[in-house]
């Protein structure tokens, strides 16, 4: 497929995406989006759509051809809207469009359920043309709308549920965030054009800004592009929001949406903003790593199975900003091979979280819709009452605890290889900093096995927790067949690594200026990061490995021992008690992580009511978890701002002269400072 007709193809799809949006608006004036089929038929040209889209991504990122340009009358005078199809744009749009795809095939069964679909349909095809057109963008205007326009119809989104108060809160503190970050980039952007007011990314390209300047829109950029991505402290909405909007949008905001805010900060840093600085990879590396552990403790101690996913998502967006920092670290010195590895780390943990975060969140739809639950400790014993929906929940799992052979070991293992070669390092802070990222890197993993365990065994292992979990039924077999589509990706990628690597070589280089050695002519698929005598790593034959160990393990128990399967009550130490409250619950399995890091990170601490004796009350046990980001950052921030609101109230009942002098003031004052700019 020629260049050209891509770009074109793309376009068509995302009005195409837009067009269904419209459709919906119509179809919900008639009274025809609560039908069953209408959602049906939206999702299903919406996951077709998606599906085009993500070939010519496909294609376009393995044909490693120059990039594509297009421009549409519209936008800025004189400057149209301008779009542009290369290597880094094809590798995210083949994230977001396949996240789109296999959303639209779960929401085919998960949206018959829906309450209030006249809500989700208008908003969910704008949403992933918006996320589209975000990547495609190539001048400053076209990409701040389509961020608006992203920000503006995954809010709605999150409001689907508008009747429950927390979800109308999380919606209020999403759109707060969202307007934050759209802010900064706005700024960082005004910084780019400079006063010639070169809006297209060309002119920003061509005359990079200089040190000052640029280490400012850096900063702007991790403002606007973090707060949108989840990183601390900048996470606060991404626990709220996610798990109030409806599961198969929560799999595009955590597992595609978060990915299109790490693009903006590639774009931007990597690309328009010249030569980087060296204390900029000490940010990066300093934000990961801290994004990384916060995230997953806070994930450890949720009992909300959506809230622990969305604090997950946290964890692995530091993962993503430490590669990318180390990348920064390495470009900066001109250690070319080494800025690649980290930069092909980064960008192949952005792929693999996609797959396996939206796995996990459409299997937390799938027990949502068939308990009513999401309390961990009102679930247990769904491996039995939905036993498809539990092994792919279990693969999810795995790969996100960066298991072998799946994919989420593939990416944390190249970007332990990129801590590893950090000695080439000549700066002396990163000589002592990146082997403590590397350290708080192995931990977050740690604890992230930790907190999938117990997501895992509390869930679906164990008996019944509550009635809803006894009497669970399996989910319908389109988020099943969305479900296992998944499942294969995970586990595909993670078996052949080397061609993925191979295929985001030219983003690395675009990135870098380097690339790492071409691995599909490795012996046995095995992946070389750097040479062979370094280290090496073989998913295919790890595969093998564990098939055969289990096999043989399983031949051997049903030789020598017996070939009946048996079932029995657990063992029950001699004090059987049918409540399934005696059973090991969440708050119990992560006691030893809050007490270990609790007294720092979330001040947390326990309260034991003991009765006295000859009392009859029950004894109770709180653990109580604050957090402290919030109260030490956002509490004072929002009384600041409720108390300006309520000074500034009295400007509303000035008269009409007053107000002619303010705007004349205001005027001048920006008149002041365009001058003095120039």
């Amino acid at each position: 497929m020629m260049a050209a007709p891509a770009i074109s193809l793309l376009l068509a799809c995302v009005g195409g995406l837009l067009a269904l949006g419209l459709g919906a608006i119509g179809l919900a004036a008639i009274g025809l989006a609560r039908r069953p089929r209408t959602g049906a038929l939206i999702y299903a040209a919406s996951g077709i759509v998606s599906l085009i889209a993500a070939a010519v991504a496909l294609n376009a990122l393995l044909s490693a051809g120059p990039p594509a340009l297009a421009t549409l009358p519209l936008g800025l005078p004189w400057v149209g809207a301008r779009f542009r199809l290369d290597a880094l744009a094809a590798a995210f749009l083949l994230v977001v469009d396949l996240g789109g795809a296999v959303a639209s095939l779960y929401a085919i069964g998960y949206g018959a359920h829906e309450r209030e679909p006249q809500r989700i349909l208008p908003f969910y095809p704008v949403f992933l043309a918006a996320m589209n057109l975000v990547v495609l963008a190539d001048d400053a205007f076209g990409f701040l709308v389509a961020w608006e326009v992203m920000s503006i119809s995954s809010w709605a989104l999150v409001l689907a549920h508008h009747k429950d108060p927390a979800n109308r809160r999380a919606a209020h503190l999403y759109l707060v965030m969202a307007s934050f970050g759209a802010l900064c980039l706005l700024l960082g952007f005004g910084l780019l054009a400079g006063p010639g007011g070169g809006y297209g990314f060309d002119a920003m390209r061509g005359h990079p800004p200089a040190a000052g300047v640029a280490g400012l829109v850096f900063g702007l950029t991790i403002l606007g592009a973090g707060s949108k991505a989840g990183l601390v402290p900048l996470h606060v909405w991404l626990p709220q929001a996610h798990p109030a909007a409806p599961s198969h949008v929560s799999a595009l905001m955590s597992g595609v949406m978060t990915k299109v805010a790490i693009y903006a900060f590639i774009r931007i840093v990597f690309d328009l903003l010249g030569p980087p600085q060296v204390w900029w990879s000490v940010v990066a590396l300093l934000l990961g790593a801290f994004t990384a552990v916060l995230g997953v403790l806070y994930a450890m101690m949720q009992t909300d199975l959506k809230r622990l996913l969305a604090y997950s998502t946290v964890e692995n967006v530091g993962v993503i900003f430490i590669g990318l920092g180390l990348a920064l670290a390495f470009k900066a010195e001109n250690l070319a091979l080494a800025a690649a590895l980290a930069a092909t780390a980064a960008l192949f943990h952005v792929l693999n979280h996609s797959l396996f975060k939206s796995l996990l969140f459409m299997g937390s739809g799938a027990v949502q819709g068939a308990t009513g639950e999401r309390d961990l400790e009102r679930l247990g014993g769904l491996i039995g009452r939905m036993p498809q929906t539990a092994f792919a929940f279990l693969v999810g799992a795995m790969a996100i605890a960066a298991l072998p052979p799946l994919n989420g070991f593939a990416s944390e293992w190249l970007t332990f290889q990129a801590v590893l070669v950090s000695p080439l390092l000549g700066t002396t802070a990163l000589k002592f900093l990146v082997p403590a990222v590397g350290a708080m890197l192995a931990l977050a993993a740690a604890l992230t096995a930790a907190a999938m365990v117990r997501a895992f065994g509390v869930g679906f292992l164990g008996r019944p927790r509550s009635p809803a979990a006894q009497a669970a039924r399996e989910t319908d077999r389109w988020s099943r067949a969305a479900m296992f589509v998944l499942v294969g990706l995970c586990l595909a990628v993670g078996v052949l690594p080397g061609l993925v690597i191979d295929a985001l070589s030219p983003v690395a280089q675009a990135m870098t200026a380097g690339r790492m050695p071409v691995q599909a002519g490795q012996a046995w698929l095995s992946i070389v990061p750097i040479a062979e005598s370094r280290s090496s790593y073989n998913g295919l034959l790890v595969l093998v490995f564990i098939a055969a160990s289990a096999g043989l393990a399983a031949l051997a128990i049903h030789r020598f021992a017996s070939r009946a399967v048996r079932r029995a009550p657990a063992w029950d130490c001699g004090f059987p008690d049918p409540s399934p409250l005696t059973q090991y619950s969440a708050g119990g399995f992560a006691q030893p992580i809050r007490r270990v890091f609790g007294g720092f990170a979330f001040a947390a601490r326990d309260v034991v009511d003991m009765p006295g004796p000859g009392e009859l009350r029950p004894a109770r046990f709180t653990a109580i978890v604050r957090d402290r980001i919030w109260e030490t950052l956002y509490v004072p921030i929002e009384l600041a701002i409720g108390y300006a609101a309520d000074r500034l109230n009295r400007l509303q009942f000035l008269t009409i002269r007053l107000y002619l002098g303010l705007v004349f003031l205001a005027l001048v004052g920006l008149l002041l400072v365009l001058a003095i700019w120039v």
